[in-house]
């Protein structure tokens, strides 16, 4: 008899676990918090599923929940900014080809871009909404140029005729 009380004792602790798991990832970061984690973008919690495949550690898999944007039908491909910061530090561009070629020779494609040179900052895009508010911050260290320009030309909203 004292088997089945040792069972049901660790089936309650099994599913404490997983209720206070689900409810630690249930809770939202802001976006500045998550930046500061190192999740930045428009992770979605598949990719933290994904992640949690191969990376064991629990917190930072958590974290990732606490960051990511809930998969729906399509759910990133709707959203749309209407501008953008290219925020990068001038010391480390020679480090980022790819962002140095967006730079000279795409950037003029996207007049709602603006480059912000900002001290010890790796390449990001800092998208805003109508209000010309921070938005949502993409780390863009290892993107190439055509990703770059591919992802500006979905996600900025046309320019309006003046």
């Amino acid at each position: 008899m004292g088997g089945n009380r040792y069972i049901v004792v660790a089936v309650f602790v099994i599913l404490l676990r997983l209720s206070l798991n689900a409810l630690a990832e249930s809770e939202q970061l802001s976006s500045r918090e998550c930046e500061n984690l190192g999740f930045t973008g428009l992770a979605l919690c598949s990719d933290c599923n994904t992640l949690s495949e191969y990376v064991k550690d629990k917190d930072l898999v958590s974290d990732c929940f606490k960051c990511c944007t809930p998969d729906s039908d399509d759910a990133t491909s709707k959203i749309t900014y209407s501008g953008a910061v290219l925020e990068v530090c001038m010391r480390k561009l020679v480090f980022y080809p790819e962002v140095v070629g967006f730079i000279e020779e795409e950037k003029d494609q996207f007049p709602l871009v603006k480059v912000q040179y900002v001290y010890n900052s790796p390449p990001k895009l800092i998208m805003l909404d109508d209000g010309g508010q921070h938005k949502d911050t993409i780390r863009i260290d290892n993107w190439k140029r055509e990703h770059i320009l591919q992802f500006l030309g979905e996600k900025l909203k046309p320019k309006a005729a003046e």
